[in-house]
C-alpha cells in the first residue's frame, strides 16, 4: 500500500499531513507534479507539461489497495476503477455510487463556461478542511492495516 498525492493542485498543508500520518502507519508517500513544487521526498516525480501526463503516471504508479489524493474527478473515477481508495484535499472521499454524478455535473458545467457563463471558484480553505482530510486519511488507513 503507498499514498499517491497528485501534487499539481494540493495545497501544501495536505501534502505536510500525508507524509505526517504515513510515517505514523508506516506507508510510502509518493508525489506526482508536472513541474517541480520543491517537494523533498524520496518517491518525487516530476512529469512534462503535456496534457494529462501526470494523470497518466499516477495511473500507472497504483494498485487495488492504494490511496490516491487528487481533486481531479477524471483520475478518482479510472483510479476508482482499479480499485484505489481516493479522497480529495478537503477529506471527502470519493466513491463508485457517487463519482458518475461529478463527472456530469462537471461536463454541465464545463458546457456551461464554454457558452459564456460563469460558475464560482472554490472556496478559500480553512483550518477545518485539514481536520477533516487527516480524519479521512487516518480512517482509509486504519481500515486497511
Amino acid at each position: 500500500m503507498k499514498i499517491i498525492v497528485d501534487a499539481d493542485a494540493c495545497p501544501k498543508s495536505v501534502l505536510q499531513i500525508c507524509i505526517r500520518v504515513a510515517e505514523d502507519y508506516a506507508v510510502p508517500v509518493w508525489t506526482v507534479a508536472s513541474f517541480n513544487h520543491h517537494i523533498i521526498s524520496d518517491h518525487h516525480i516530476v512529469v512534462g507539461n503535456a496534457s494529462q501526463e501526470a494523470d497518466i503516471r499516477v495511473m500507472n504508479l497504483s494498485q487495488g489497495g492504494d490511496v490516491a489524493v487528487t481533486q481531479d474527478w477524471g483520475l478518482a473515477a479510472m483510479l476508482l476503477g482499479k480499485g484505489v481508495r481516493c479522497l480529495n484535499p478537503l477529506g471527502r472521499e470519493f466513491d463508485s455510487s457517487t463519482i458518475e454524478f461529478l463527472l456530469e455535473e462537471r461536463e454541465v458545467k464545463a458546457k456551461f463556461r464554454r457558452s459564456g457563463g460563469r460558475t464560482k471558484g472554490p472556496k478559500k480553505r480553512l483550518p477545518e478542511n485539514d481536520q477533516k482530510f487527516e480524519a479521512c486519511l487516518r480512517k482509509i488507513l486504519g481500515q486497511n492495516n
